[in-house]
């Protein structure tokens, strides 16, 4: 059961045409005129500010670009004196003409023309004055300051701003990836440059890129994993096995199909749980695109003899090293491909709310540009598109259930576990699911296995999630009792609480049909940490049973 004192982030009112309810994110009945709450918060609608009391009425709307001059420099393992704070003005966005549109090459396949042109931009970008917004390391800062909560949120300053667990994720990394692009090109002279994309959902990319392993090279960082050279193939589960070949590539192409067709049968399941301007937590809950291949990605990549597995294993460090824009250039590719799987409610989310969210970038010319998320939904109108890959396996490839079925238990569903529970051995327990409707049906909803997780952010955190798993602790990926993992990247901020409180959702309806579960009225679920040296604490567990179409309260 979930504790009552902490009331979730939603938005503030009901919007002509939208699906969900939409109530004050304080649970005030009586929330004050949505236009004064709006021209409050500063940026796109006004540039009076609120007050910053935390606790008092502050109601959902778009997250605002941050106060440049109100940053707070974050404090980093080793260099306590870093700063990824930009100067001002601010000028608005505006859609670039372009003849044709660029396009994104797999980074296994790009030619020797390709590599020089990438090289010499990056070199060139290197080599920029530091204080040129447009350096290298001024680059990687933009990422440090947005996600390492440098900012506080326009208008309620004891609010942090932050881009992963929420969906301002996938659009934030879409524009950062955009202008990141652009300044390389422009640097070249080259408007039709485009970054590359590490293509790890393909086999013949699943190996880390070898035009980022020449130590002579400005692509090259130091602090990568030495055990995950390649041709070691990429494992996008994270289960730290050290697996054959052929074996992990089956593994990889199944985690795939998991978290964006399984998992991701909703905008809120995939993109992440909803973040509105005012509102805490800061990490309501990633979508499966990000706590999975996502974060996966970047752990395996960092090096683990330094702190923090540094660089791509340390989100304030990761954008210096230079594999990492080809990673999420990857990302933003599976973005567009999920919009084009058939089943489930696969569209981006159309709330104004996270429409109207916006962020500050710097373009080629050292403008401070605002955008906002709903002119980045469509990358073809930025001018770019991803060259196609005919090999994407993972979209019917699923796990299969372990054992025969229908298999029953060789034991007695285990005693429903006391919550708040802390996690440092596997532990199992039984969950009710919710009473079946008349009008249920697997097309209009979804059963949703939600736990509220409480961790430690200065550490790598994992455990695995398991359902009507016999006893057998070697479940793995490949397997349909395998229900999915919680793994998050080591994060954390000086001016903050170290432990943070976060939702994780795993969409189950095809898992209990093929464990031939949809008639139980409880299931076993199984928790298995993999590493973390601080406890987690998981303060509930419960199955909701979801409408698709309204994914805000998903």
């Amino acid at each position: 059961m979930f504790p009552t004192s902490q009331k979730p982030c939603q938005p503030s009112k009901p919007k002509r045409g939208r699906h969900a309810s939409k109530v004050a994110c304080n649970g005030n009945p009586n929330p004050r005129n949505r236009r004064d709450i709006l021209i409050g918060l500063g940026g796109l609608y006004g540039a009076t500010t609120l007050s910053g009391n935390s606790t008092g009425s502050a109601f959902g709307a778009p997250v605002s670009p941050p106060d440049p001059t109100n940053c707070v420099p974050p404090l980093l393992p080793g260099e306590n004196d870093v700063n990824c704070c930009p100067p001002s003005p601010i000028v608005d966005f505006e859609f670039p003409s372009h003849k044709r549109l660029r396009h994104r090459r797999p980074a296994q396949w790009v030619d020797d023309d390709y590599l020089n042109k990438y090289k010499e931009a990056v070199r060139l970008m290197r080599a920029l004055p530091l204080d040129d917004p447009r350096n290298f390391m001024q680059q990687a800062k933009i990422h440090c300051a947005y996600c390492h909560n440098g900012y506080r949120q326009k208008g309620f300053p004891d609010h942090n701003l932050q881009v992963h667990g929420n969906w301002l994720f996938a659009p934030f990394h879409r524009w950062y990836l955009y202008f990141h692009e652009r300044i390389l090109g422009s640097l070249i002279g080259d408007p039709t440059f485009a970054l590359p994309f590490w293509n790890w959902d393909n086999p013949p990319g699943m190996a880390m890129p070898a035009i980022y392993t020449d130590e002579n090279s400005p692509l090259y960082d130091p602090f990568r994993n030495a055990l995950h050279q390649p041709p070691v193939i990429v494992d996008l589960a994270n289960e730290a096995n050290i697996l054959d070949p052929s074996k992990q590539i089956v593994n990889n192409e199944i985690t795939m199909f998991r978290h964006v067709v399984i998992e991701g049968i909703s905008p809120s399941l995939f993109l992440g749980k909803p973040y509105y301007a005012g509102c805490e937590p800061n990490n309501p809950g990633a979508g499966s695109l990000e706590k999975g291949p996502h974060n996966n990605v970047h752990r395996w990549t960092g090096d683990p003899t330094q702190p923090h597995r540094i660089d791509m294993g340390y989100l304030a460090w990761a954008a210096r090293d230079p594999i990492f824009f080809a990673h999420h250039s990857n990302v933003d590719r599976i973005w567009n491909i999920w919009k084009t799987i058939p089943g489930g409610f696969r569209r981006d989310f159309n709330d104004d709310d996270w429409l109207e969210s916006s962020f500050l970038f710097y373009d080629e010319n050292k403008n401070l540009v605002r955008v906002k998320i709903k002119d980045c939904l469509d990358s073809r109108k930025l001018g770019y598109d991803y060259e196609y890959v005919d090999d994407t396996p993972w979209l019917n490839v699923r796990p299969r259930p372990k054992y025969a079925v229908p298999l029953p238990l060789p034991f007695p569903l285990p005693q429903p576990l006391p919550f708040p529970l802390t996690l440092n051995s596997i532990q199992r327990t039984t969950v009710k699911r919710p009473k079946k409707e008349e009008s249920w049906s697997e097309v209009e909803k979804a059963e949703v296995l939600v736990m509220e997780v409480e961790y430690d952010m200065t550490e790598d955190v994992k455990f695995d999630v398991f359902i009507n798993d016999q006893g057998d602790d070697e479940i793995g990926p490949e397997d349909s009792e395998f229900a999915g993992s919680f793994m998050t990247l080591a994060h954390s901020h000086g001016h903050q609480s170290k432990r943070t409180t976060t939702s994780l959702r795993l969409a189950i309806t095809d898992l209990l049909k093929d464990l031939h579960a949809l008639d139980d009225e409880s299931i076993a679920v199984t928790l298995a940490p993999r590493y973390g040296n601080k406890p987690v604490t998981i303060k509930g567990i419960k199955i909701k049973l979801v409408p698709l179409v309204e994914y805000v309260n998903v």
